[in-house]
């Protein structure tokens, strides 16, 4: 099965997101804003900074929205080069050894934490989920880029929150302060509530990353096959805060999941 091209079905989001970043920020511009006063006094570092940094996170938006998040295309890649290392093991251990199921939907077999998207037709390895502003599936290959973009975007909005506040000019009537202020105000609430939503996304996947659990595993922890017969507070992937972050971060290369969870299950046994 071939991928579907992310671009087309995504149009619209990708679209709208790029409207709303750059649209906002002409309206900083455009208003009275620190913004607006520091280019008209020639102070032109904290204007291009800001502009600068509204590109870097759009950038950052596309890399995210059309990367492949790590796409189970064959039954090749769904067995993990290290999983073959471990079938001793799991001989040796019957009651707690769990084979690769085959996926209902693209009839792959699925390697340990991936799980079938419906809305991008394929599995995804290290599922985490599916986001529809990014059009995307947020899986092992983008999920730390995906993290980026986040922490990026929350600065931007952070920052823009500050602007269009210092935008605001005082009139004498309520009407003539709505008639002046309308679309400033307008960018504020969307700014504000964008604020808080990239604030909390932001908080929750750094928590869930410090304990190596996925959106889906936290979630549905009860209905998954590998994790279920394991207690709540036990998790076979965590490996401490540190090394966790390490991981998630810094390691380029495909993990072979079944090896850490065997190795886990066995220390447990």
């Amino acid at each position: 099965m071939t991928p579907r091209g992310p671009f087309p079905s995504g149009l619209l989001v990708r679209s709208g997101h790029s409207g709303l970043s750059w649209g906002v920020s002409l309206v900083l511009l455009q208003h009275r804003t620190d913004l607006r006063s520091q280019e008209e006094r020639g102070e032109l570092l904290q204007p291009l900074a800001f502009l600068l940094l509204v590109l870097c996170s759009v950038v950052l938006y596309f890399a995210v929205s059309l990367m492949d998040p790590g796409f189970v295309l064959s039954d090749s890649e769904g067995q993990n080069l290290e999983y073959n290392n471990m079938q001793e093991d799991m001989i040796n251990q019957p009651s707690k050894a769990l084979h690769m199921r085959r996926c209902g939907y693209c009839l792959l077999q699925q390697p340990m934490r991936a799980r079938h998207c419906q809305s991008c037709q394929h599995c995804v390895r290290r599922y985490d989920h599916h986001c529809p502003w990014i059009a995307n599936c947020v899986g092992e290959r983008n999920h730390p880029l995906f993290v980026l973009y986040v922490a990026v975007q929350l600065v931007v909005l952070l920052w823009a929150l500050h602007l269009a506040w210092s935008g605001f000019q005082g009139k004498e009537t309520t009407q003539d302060w709505f008639r002046y202020n309308a679309i400033l105000l307008a960018a504020l609430i969307t700014v504000a509530f964008c604020t808080v939503v990239a604030m909390l996304l932001l908080v929750s996947h750094l928590y869930l990353i410090s304990c190596n659990v996925t959106t889906w595993e936290f979630m549905s922890h009860h209905r998954i096959s590998y994790l279920k017969h394991c207690d709540v507070d036990t998790n076979p992937f965590d490996k401490g805060v540190l090394c966790n972050l390490w991981g998630f971060f810094c390691r380029c290369h495909t993990v072979a999941w079944e090896s850490i969870y065997f190795q886990d299950r066995r220390g447990l046994a």
